[in-house]
């Protein structure tokens, strides 16, 4: 008996929108978090190489939370590519810069690092503010509680 393994059809995926305020969120748990569910990995259809996830916007970036020194001391580094091209900026100065790139690296960190991970990526959407573009999807609310210990 060959038992063949079960391949979801992409007509039949259903791509969910799920909206996540960040207000008060530790970083590296909300990411991770999020990337659970752009990747899919909590359905039962989950199968690596297709894409089984789903939308996610994040709200209230501009709020987000980590502890102990990390908003003096972790530090976020681009090249331009030039000789001496590399800029250097802590948590706090990009916070109040461009408080949607926090979230991004961090959920960019966790996908994988091949064409998947950058179609992934392409499904989420961050905005610094309470408001979004994107009530025409109708996302449904997704609570994520990243204090440990406590119910989900």
């Amino acid at each position: 008996m060959s038992s063949k393994t079960y391949l979801p059809p992409q007509e039949a995926l259903e791509h969910e929108w799920y909206i996540v305020d960040a207000t008060d969120q530790r970083l590296g748990r909300l990411a991770s978090e999020i990337a659970m569910i752009l990747r899919g990995k909590k359905k039962a259809e989950f199968t690596p190489h297709i894409d089984t996830g789903d939308f996610v916007i994040v709200i209230n970036a501009e709020r987000i939370a980590v502890t102990g020194k990390k908003r003096t001391q972790k530090l976020y580094r681009r090249h331009s590519g030039r000789p001496g091209g590399m800029k250097t900026e802590t948590f706090a100065k990009l916070q109040q810069r461009i408080p949607e790139r926090i979230v991004e690296q961090a959920v960019k960190g966790m996908l994988p690092k091949n064409s998947m991970g950058k179609h992934l990526f392409t499904k989420l959407k961050v905005y610094a503010g309470p408001t979004h573009p994107h009530a025409a999807q109708q996302p449904k609310e997704l609570k994520i509680n990243t204090i440990p210990g406590a119910e989900n």
